[in-house]
């Protein structure tokens, strides 16, 4: 990351940020061409060896947590690109549940992210991951807290804000186990009802997918103090 300084390596600020998020944009290439989309999602974050002390999990029923997240993930609205764009472009953090006594390396953040989404049976994105072997890379995107920072002159001018970018592997999942973990992890992170209950026919109503990050960083750019006058 050239700004190291603004990187972000602890698991509860990396997990607050993702908290703070509704959208994630996601980048992949299929037979059409280069194309991106803005999805609704849950999410599943952890630290260490799943039951490890240093274990942290967030908007997932993995071990006693079981939450959840929602909404439709085809779509809203796009994210915002202001000011500073090699700052927003980068990544973040800022405080959730647990923490994990883990440090990241030079390479990206700590810790296993896993996104969940749910579509329509059938479209554009679902062809791509079945066309690419159930295994598609992709990229993606999300931001918070973004606010433009004014400035003295035009030049000064820039953006504030919490980012996450990283890249993975989208897959859709089968097993009605996966679909209801996906989907009460949606209705966590969109509608924080992180105990909804699904029947065997609204879980294969729908398509369940998830993106498996293999590598993210977390960046932050906080706002200015204001200025003191003397």
């Amino acid at each position: 990351m050239r700004r190291a300084d603004r990187e972000v390596t602890d698991p509860a600020q990396i997990a607050a940020i993702i908290d703070g998020c509704d959208v994630v944009e996601m980048a992949y290439v299929d037979a059409e061409g280069l194309t991106i989309v803005p999805l609704n999602f849950g999410y599943e974050y952890s630290v260490g060896a799943v039951g490890a002390a240093g274990v942290v999990v967030v908007n997932g029923p993995a071990g006693p947590v079981d939450s959840a997240g929602m909404t439709d993930s085809t779509g809203l609205t796009d994210s915002t690109d202001l000011a500073d764009s090699t700052d927003l472009a980068d990544s973040i953090g800022t405080n959730a549940a647990a923490a994990a006594d883990d440090s990241g390396d030079a390479n990206g953040a700590p810790g296993h992210l896993a996104l969940w989404f749910h579509s329509a049976p059938r479209g554009r994105k679902l062809d791509a991951i079945r066309a690419a072997g159930n295994r598609l890379p992709v990229a993606f995107t999300m931001q918070t807290d973004c606010e433009v920072v004014a400035g003295r002159t035009a030049c000064n001018w820039g953006e504030a804000f919490k980012s996450i970018v990283g890249n993975g592997t989208a897959s859709l999942v089968d097993s009605l186990d996966e679909r209801r973990r996906g989907l009460q992890a949606l209705m966590t992170q969109q509608a924080h009802m992180p105990h909804v209950e699904f029947t065997d026919a609204q879980l294969m109503s729908v398509a369940v997918w998830k993106i498996e990050a293999d590598y993210f960083t977390v960046k932050v750019r906080p706002k200015p103090g204001p200025a003191h006058r003397g």
